[in-house]
């Protein structure tokens, strides 16, 4: 896409360094190839030719006209308070009617040098009533001399490109720009396959970039998008395919479990049958494992449809066959929570070489950067020797200090916390490399997974096990009916009568410095001025006013591990009532006895996020309550997120809002490396049949001719978006 050789020539040498300077700063733009891949916002159009005796009121119209009468005016006005404000009014006439024209202070000197009585031109801009007249504010327009209709024609029905501009550079500068450098887009080499162009009816890259900044009609744009989206989809999912191809090439060792191990006796003690959508991932799973090729699948399951289950039958394979399984989780809250939920659901099978293990049993390690010296001395020994045959950690894993016997799954929890980086060093471990099993919560729509988690194969656990509870979410507007909050809490007291435990989440811990600049995010009203309600603030005024009497603990990441961990262990045991907490709590922390959540200042969070907590209640049999508390008016963008969210319990759906509300580039780069997002006509969700098409296409390509060697075009584009973007896409962080 980008870059491509004849178009690394610098703006500043094009433009002149002024402009360069702004565009390189602003707009990221620093060659000519830049700057041709900097499309068009949208376009204008100064509209039909139209006499003066019929305008329509609000519409961008474009007249042809002679110039009667032109007078400058001075006035004072706030600005101006000494009468130094200049006013052009210009009346002119096309023989059916007469408008005026009117430009105001720096915009009134060209226009009064050049519109002169008796002047023929062309003016376009929109009609508006002042005074009760007809009036154009600030037309652009266009001198006639002596031109044929044809011309008139032309001007008129042209199509403004409206580029993506800055304060520092308006749209029709960045169009005068592009105009200098269009000529290069003749050498822009084209990255699809000749045989891929022509059998889609594509038009070349060099005419597609004139007809994305130069239309004539409305169908040259139609021509140079659906172009320009091959174009991104194609060589982006090349990328993934290479990296794919790569990785199969790996050579892995195969782990099948014996038919008598320790799965199979895990299998026995397990109270509950496998729902089908659990045993159908399980089997796709242990095929993986059985290649000689590392396996590389992404889990993708809603809240609470067992992917840690899942995950667990297959760290239990590997261990069948004589290998290690590592469980990598974002924070040690989490990592605690399945060293916890795995020893539990493995009973006597995690007690190996402990008096009253079971004959197959082997040893669940837990490592943690927080752990005292002589605990970790331990677990490292017992990985080193291949004592341990599961270890569950957070990124402490990845320390040089850790060695493995035979690391033969790696299983990632919550991918989009860790970046390829780290996912590699961890996979460094084994003597080959391991197999790669990747779990989110956060549902991921198709063509999303396709683009972001491209390199990997996906398994989708859409079935809920039976036993789980529906969960009711309400809004609560706090603002308009501060009735509705008082209720809220009388609702979680009603909770906690019944026998059962509640959470309530705040956006911010409360002990920090607040920036007074970062206090609000955007000015929208009030509620986004203030400071984002606060864990030990929340949780104080709780305890001595709605909530008094009741045992109210918090949690947020900034306390000491052991606290922590000591808060959850007393919340799970049922001597707390009410933990305020952080997004700690956000993912795997499972308490089948907490039924309800208040999320104080919801809309301070996102769809997934917000999806992800409330997945914390209705984990047991009694039904589930989620309150959103919000102060945001009713029709703002943030309440009808909010609403979207209580509407519906299926992650797909919301995860597609979410992507609709947000533009791809937060999506795809989210946490990313800042860089910008390498996305500028292709839209995830509406082309989703081009990113479907353009995989198949992209493996045939690299199964053919896996360096490219034959496109060199394709491969100078695949070098420009990977240098550029730093494998930004692949490394998914």
């Amino acid at each position: 896409m980008d870059l491509v050789p004849a178009l690394q020539e610098p703006l500043k040498k094009v433009l002149g360094p002024a402009t360069a300077k702004v565009m390189a700063e602003h707009l990221g733009l620093h060659t000519v190839g830049d700057l041709l891949h900097h499309y068009p916002r949208r376009y204008e159009e100064r509209g039909q030719l139209t006499h003066l005796a019929d305008l329509p009121m609000d519409e961008h119209v474009t007249v042809v006209a002679q110039v009667a009468d032109a007078r400058l005016h001075t006035f004072a006005s706030s600005r101006a308070p000494r009468g130094k404000g200049q006013r052009l009014e210009v009346t002119i006439t096309d023989g059916s009617g007469r408008l005026q024209l009117v430009f105001f202070n720096a915009g009134v000197h060209k226009p009064h040098k050049e519109l002169l009585p008796g002047t023929r031109a062309m003016f376009a801009g929109k009609v508006s009533v002042f005074n009760r007249r007809l009036q154009l504010n600030h037309p652009a327009y266009e001198l006639l001399r002596g031109d044929s209709e044809e011309t008139v024609e032309a001007w008129a029905g042209a199509l403004i490109p409206i580029y993506p501009a800055t304060a520092k550079l308006e749209s029709w500068k960045i169009g005068k720009a592009v105009q200098t450098v269009l000529p290069s887009a003749q050498e822009a080499v084209d990255p699809l396959p000749d045989s891929l162009r022509e059998g889609r009816g594509l038009v070349s890259l060099p005419e597609a970039l004139l007809k994305i900044h130069r239309p004539q009609t409305k169908a040259d744009i139609a021509d140079a998008r659906s172009r320009l989206k091959w174009d991104e989809a194609f060589v982006l999912q090349v990328a993934l395919a290479r990296r794919r191809h790569a990785d199969a090439q790996l050579p892995a060792v195969a782990r099948r479990p014996r038919p008598d191990g320790i799965l199979a006796a895990f299998d026995d003690r397990l109270p509950f049958t496998l729902t089908e959508g659990q045993q159908k991932v399980s089997e796709e799973i242990f095929a993986d494992l059985a290649t000689e090729h590392p396996m590389h699948r992404l889990l993708q399951g809603e809240v609470g449809s067992g992917k840690t289950l899942v995950a667990l039958r297959a760290m239990l394979a590997v261990v069948d066959a004589g290998g290690q399984a590592a469980m990598l989780a974002p924070t040690e809250v989490l990592a605690q929570q399945h060293h916890r939920s795995v020893t539990e659901m493995m009973g006597e099978l995690a007690e190996g070489g402990m008096l009253g293990g079971a004959e197959d049993a082997t040893k669940v390690v837990l490592l943690t950067g927080s752990m005292g010296a002589a605990a970790r001395r331990k677990a490292l020994l017992d990985l080193a020797t291949g004592e341990a045959g599961i270890v569950i950690g957070t990124h402490a894993l990845i320390e040089d200090k850790v060695q493995f016997h035979d690391l033969g799954l790696v299983v990632v929890d919550e991918q989009h916390r860790f970046g390829v980086e780290q996912r590699d060093a961890l996979r460094g471990k084994g003597k080959q490399p391991p197999h790669l099993l990747v779990m989110t919560a956060t549902p991921i729509p198709r063509t999303v997974a396709m683009t972001v988690f491209g390199d990997l194969e996906t398994s989708v656990l859409d079935q809920l096990p039976a036993g789980r509870s529906p969960i009711a979410s309400h809004v609560v507007p706090a603002a308009d009916k501060p009735h509705f909050l008082a209720r809220a809490w009388e609702r979680v007291r009603e909770e906690v009568a019944n026998g059962h435990q509640a959470y309530v989440v705040c956006p911010r811990i409360g002990d920090e410095e607040l920036d007074p600049k970062k206090a609000g995010k955007s000015a929208e009203d009030d509620a986004e001025k203030r400071p984002p309600l606060a864990v030990l603030d929340v949780a104080e005024q709780l305890a001595r006013g709605p909530l008094e009497g009741l045992k109210v603990e918090v949690l947020h990441g900034r306390m000491h591990p052991d606290d922590k961990d000591a808060v959850m262990r007393r919340f799970a045991a049922g001597e707390t009532d009410v933990l305020v907490a952080t997004t700690v709590i956000e993912v795997g922390v499972n308490v089948p006895n907490a039924t309800a959540m208040v999320i104080m200042d919801a809309d301070r969070f996102g769809v997934s996020q917000l999806h992800q907590l409330r997945g914390r209640v209705g984990r047991g049999s009694a039904p589930g309550l989620c309150l959103l508390v919000t102060e945001m008016p009713e029709a703002s963008a943030a309440r009808q997120r909010l609403n979207a969210v209580a509407s519906t319990l299926d992650g797909f759906e919301l995860s597609r809002i979410d992507l609709e509300q947000r533009r791809e580039g937060d999506v795809l780069g989210q946490a990313q490396s800042g860089a910008r997002s390498s996305l500028r006509v292709l839209a995830v969700i509406e082309d989703e049949e081009i990113i479907a098409e353009a995989r198949e296409e992209a493996a045939k390509v690299v199964a053919a001719d896996p360096e490219l060697e034959r496109l060199p075009g394709l491969r100078t584009a695949l070098d420009a978006l990977l240098d550029e973007e730093r494998e930004q896409y692949l490394e998914k962080g």
